[in-house]
């Protein structure tokens, strides 16, 4: 029986269709933890599986190792960074072009992955309570800016940004230390 990455490398309309239905709404619940507006998650979401369609086709697909939907979710991460990015340069976010990237190496196979993952873990057992805090809410549990606010009792919007910027800082820095980037 043919897999579904097989369906999509040759092309298949149904496939293509179902890939999108199936995860469509996993990847907006995702999205809700970055503050976009509905328009702007799905306009990410379509280019993110025009990505993965295109990469079918080309035969791109045979060498990625995690499964699909995380490749999906890694493309549209990257692609929304790349959204704030040219929001933060004051230029204008085009809707519907989409870009091939990924924000981890989708050539790792899931061990790899999950050794990641751990040393992630614990370096974030390494920080103060409060970034540990933050950052566990935020990328762990999935909670938006204004829930963490309320938990946390934070004054702002902005002051959590701050606070979790620097968090996030001292994490990648931890995470250097063991040679994890």
């Amino acid at each position: 029986m043919e897999s579904n990455r097989e369906k999509l490398s040759r092309g298949d309309e149904r496939e293509q269709f179902k890939f999108y239905d199936e995860h469509k709404t996993a990847f907006l619940f995702f999205s809700k933890r970055f503050d976009l507006r509905k328009e702007e998650a799905i306009d990410v979401y379509q280019d993110a599986c025009m990505v993965i369609f295109e990469n079918a086709q080309n035969g791109k697909l045979e060498q990625v190792k995690c499964n699909l939907k995380t490749y999906l979710f890694g493309i549209g991460k990257n692609l929304i960074y790349k959204r704030f990015q040219k929001k933060a340069k004051g230029e204008e976010v085009e809707l519907g072009g989409f870009e091939q990237a990924t924000v981890f190496d989708p050539f790792e196979d899931e061990n790899q992955q999950n050794q990641k993952i751990e040393q992630i873990r614990n370096a974030l057992q390494e920080m103060g309570k409060k970034c540990r805090g933050v950052l566990k809410k935020f990328y762990f549990e999935e909670k938006s800016l204004e829930e963490i606010m309320l938990e946390m009792n934070y004054d702002s919007k902005n002051v959590l940004k701050s606070q979790k910027s620097r968090c996030l800082k001292q994490l990648k820095e931890l995470l250097a230390v063991k040679k994890l980037t």
